[in-house]
C-alpha cells in the first residue's frame, strides 16, 4: 500500500479563536498571525466565496507544511 506524500488537512474554527484572531499550527506549533502578510511563515492557497463573503481560507504553514482550513469567517461578519 502506498503512502500518500501530501500532508493532513487542518480545520480551525475562527469563532473558536480568542485574542487577535493569531493560533499555533495544529502540526508544527508556528504562531500564525492574519496580521502577517510577510508569507514567512504562510501562504494562501485557496479562498472559497459565498456572493461576496469570505467563507473560508485555506493556507499551508512554510514550517512543516500543513494545509490549514480557517472557517468561521461567515458567523464572525455576520455579528458585527
Amino acid at each position: 500500500m502506498k503512502r500518500k506524500s501530501e500532508s493532513k488537512t487542518y480545520v480551525i474554527d475562527l469563532t473558536k479563536i480568542d485574542g487577535d484572531g493569531s493560533f499555533p499550527c495544529p502540526k508544527c506549533g508556528v504562531i500564525i498571525s492574519p496580521d502577517d502578510e510577510t508569507e514567512e511563515v504562510y501562504v494562501i492557497v485557496d479562498t472559497k466565496v459565498k456572493g461576496e463573503q469570505l467563507e473560508e481560507l485555506v493556507i499551508r504553514c512554510n514550517k512543516c507544511g500543513s494545509k490549514i482550513r480557517l472557517t468561521g469567517f461567515l458567523l464572525s461578519t455576520q455579528k458585527a
